[in-house]
């Protein structure tokens, strides 16, 4: 029982504990509310005073914003108001002066009218009294020339009477007279004539060969270039005779099969270490010569070999001769040029024409027009380009027929040069008239170039029978007594005879000769004709 009672008694203080626990609860979320409250409404009233703050700032701010932006317009009122005023004060100065300065020279025109209109009155005047003048010299004219008409008619009667006494004293008719008197006249006129054309073709001759020597002496000073004479066979060294058999191979198929393939004869001689090239194509020549020294260096000399380095060669060969091109269109100056122009220059390098190499020619000429067109104020590019290309028909004319010169010409139209261009390479060796002083500047660079002391070869028996015409020709001629060939057959000089050429005559005897020279021998450059005429007076003491 008492067990059961103290079970009843926890029991009882377990719940009054458990109440006691939930009535602390309550109380402490009560409270807690409360705070909770009193800080929503304490924080909701310093969140409104603040904002009622901000929006009295606010208000503040706009209010002064509003009052500046009133005190900006009304300044800017004033301002506008006072730029309007100035502008309109300075369009009416600038009206003002205009009209001053306008109605200045309405004056001043209205002055010159008025000095015109005096100064036409005045020459009005002045052409009435100088009509006046001129009508009472009309008058007068009209009666000197019936005076002057009565005294021509006196003096043509004496002029008749004397004519009629002269003739009877001289025995001569007035016809007669006047033949042997226009005959002695004109024979007179003749002689000074003469003189005259004389001493202007010497003036005129002095200042064109000094303008000439000046300019063709600076031409030549500032294109100076190395020429080596060439001939139709090249010589390849080879490193022993025993090299010879191996060239001509087992019953000459080796040397055979070279000369198929290249076109060039093989002469292996007596001489020592060497074999000789022969042909008259250059290009052929080279390639020739290049397979050989290959072949000799690498050893193996077969058919075979021989078939394959040449077209090896060849290939390496068309591309040194376009390089070759190249290089003297740049050496020049030039540009533009087709392609096929350009190799066929290149081919140049390996033609020669009387012992020279015609692609130096070329370039030397190209350079010497140019310095020449440069110095006379032509154009140089043009002179450049035509000199270039003027002898490019001896690169095909082994091939086709016709003149290097034809042919040149028909190329450079072929591959679209300029009518100009085309003109001085045709009339380079005087084919047909040149149209521009670049053409004739052309042709006297070709003359240059070809004409220098070592610049061409010729053989001696050509040299002397040259030599053998000119004193010839010279001395075709009446009146010459002797004549002699000098300086290489550039000059001719002719000794005439005194008592029947005199030094009138002299200098038509020496144009004569030079036409002469020209319409017969060939040569190389000019000859010049110089007439030596030499008086005597010879007596003995006794």
């Amino acid at each position: 029982m008492l067990k059961a009672n103290l079970s009843t008694l926890f029991l009882a203080a377990d719940n009054t504990g458990m109440l006691v626990g939930l009535i602390v609860a309550a109380v402490v979320a009560v409270l807690a509310i409360a705070a909770a409250v009193f800080c929503w409404f304490f924080g909701r009233k310093l969140y409104k005073s603040k904002i009622e703050s901000q929006l009295g700032d606010a208000e503040a701010r706009s209010e002064k914003i509003i009052e500046d932006a009133k005190a900006e317009s009304e300044r800017l009122k004033r301002d506008a108001k006072f730029e309007a005023r100035e502008q309109e004060i300075e369009l009416k100065n600038k009206f003002e002066r205009e009209t001053r300065e306008k109605k200045n020279e309405l004056n001043k025109l209205e002055q010159r009218l008025m000095q015109k209109e005096d100064n036409l009155d005045k020459k009005e005047s002045a052409l009435d009294r100088k009509n006046e003048e001129l009508d009472k010299q009309k008058k007068d004219l009209a009666l000197k020339e019936l005076e002057v008409k009565k005294t021509q008619e006196k003096v043509n009667h004496q002029h008749e009477l004397m004519v009629q006494e002269l003739e009877k004293v001289a025995q001569l008719t007035k016809d007669e007279a006047k033949k042997l008197l226009s005959e002695e006249i004109l024979d007179e006129t003749r002689h000074d004539v003469a003189l005259q054309v004389r001493n202007i073709e010497q003036t005129a001759k002095d200042e064109a060969q000094n303008e000439a020597k000046k300019i063709i002496s600076l031409a030549v000073q500032r294109c100076a270039s190395d020429h080596a004479s060439e001939i139709t066979v090249s010589v390849v060294p080879i490193p022993s005779d025993d090299m010879k058999a191996r060239i001509i191979g087992r019953e000459g198929r080796n040397i055979r099969a070279l000369e198929n393939a290249t076109g060039i004869e093989l002469i292996v001689d007596d001489t020592p270490e060497v074999v000789i090239l022969s042909g008259f194509d250059p290009v052929r020549r080279e390639v020739a010569r290049l397979t050989l020294e290959k072949l000799i260096a690498d050893g193996r000399i077969h058919p075979a070999r021989i078939e394959e380095t040449v077209a090896k060669v060849k290939k390496e060969l068309d591309q040194e001769i376009k390089a070759a091109g190249e290089s003297a269109m740049f050496d020049v100056g030039i540009y533009g040029l087709h392609p096929e122009l350009i190799k066929l220059i290149g081919r140049l390098k390996y033609r020669t024409s009387y012992g020279q190499n015609v692609y130096k020619h070329s370039v030397e000429v190209a350079q010497l027009a140019g310095l020449m067109a440069s110095e006379l104020g032509l154009d140089v590019t043009l002179a450049k380009r035509a000199g270039l290309l003027h002898d490019i028909g001896k690169a095909v004319d082994k091939e086709q027929e016709g003149t290097h010169v034809q042919l040149g010409a028909d190329l450079a139209k072929k591959y679209g040069e300029k009518a100009n261009v085309i003109n001085a390479i045709a009339a380079h060796h005087g084919d047909c008239e040149p149209k521009t002083m670049e053409a004739v500047l052309v042709a006297a660079a070709d003359a240059i170039s070809g004409a220098r002391p070592g610049a061409r070869r010729e053989t001696g028996t050509n040299y002397v029978k040259r030599l053998e015409k000119l004193e010839g020709i010279a001395a075709s001629f009446a009146g010459v007594d002797k004549c002699y060939a000098i300086q290489a057959g550039r000059e001719v000089r002719v000794m005439v005879k005194p008592e029947q050429v005199d030094d009138a005559q002299a200098m038509f005897l020496a144009k004569d000769i030079a036409k002469k020279i020209e319409a017969e021998l060939e040569y190389p450059g000019q000859i010049k004709v110089n007439v030596i005429r030499e008086s005597r007076a010879v007596e003995y003491a006794k």
